[in-house]
């Protein structure tokens, strides 16, 4: 069995550049929360509205980014859900729109097994620009991992907030909306409303059966 997280809103119970904004002052603040929520409703390219943010965040210092991003809140219930679901013999990836900075400790912190996500690029011990290793196509940044690792697309799960996560759904055979997005809603198999991710453990259940999740019961 295999569970895919998004990230940021899944993961980590916040959105790491509107935080990270907060250190130019409210205008830029909200400037950055308006790129991030059109993005994350899908009504401008994913893309597109990350380098416009980065951009936007440019001289920023390095060490204020690593000190905000090594503070963002695990969100509630992951890691009871990520113990459990490694002692039930899951494997665990994240993929995220996001940056290293935030989810390099996710894999210490959670024990994920694979981590995607893309790089933001200091000069000079400031913020400069970003790399890109995740597109809005998630799917396309995990599907070599997935080949590698023989998963079946009916005993992989997805969960997702954002419409730039939508291209998962092609390679899960089992989504659920953590706080989702309308498009998002429409579409995932569960839905999750309150940000707890041990709540996901009744969904996985009532899917797979108490004999894939019997280590869990044990929480």
């Amino acid at each position: 069995m295999l569970i895919i997280f998004d990230v940021e809103g899944v993961l980590l119970n916040a959105e790491y550049l509107p935080v990270l904004a907060q250190l130019m002052g409210p205008d830029k603040e909200k400037e950055i929360w308006d790129i991030t929520k059109q993005g994350i409703r899908g009504e401008i390219k994913w893309e597109e509205g990350l380098r416009k943010r980065v951009e936007t965040l440019r001289g920023i210092r390095e060490d204020d980014a690593q000190k905000i991003g090594v503070n963002l809140q695990i969100m509630p219930g992951a890691k009871e859900l990520c113990a459990a679901l490694k002692r039930a013999g899951w494997k665990m990836m994240a993929v995220s729109g996001g940056f290293t900075l935030i989810t390099d400790r996710l894999k210490d912190e959670l024990g994920l097994d694979r981590i995607f996500s893309n790089e933001l690029i200091f000069k000079n011990g400031v913020l400069d620009d970003v790399k890109i290793n995740v597109t809005s196509d998630k799917a396309n940044a995990v599907r070599k991992t997935l080949d590698e690792w023989r998963t079946v697309r009916q005993d992989t799960v997805a969960v997702i907030d954002g419409a730039n996560d939508l291209s998962l759904i092609s390679v899960a055979g089992f989504t659920v909306g953590m706080c989702p997005v309308d498009k998002v809603r429409e579409v995932a198999d569960g839905v999750i409303e309150i940000r707890d991710l041990t709540l996901l453990l009744n969904l996985l259940e009532k899917k797979f059966g108490k004999a894939v999740l019997a280590d869990i019961q044990q929480d």
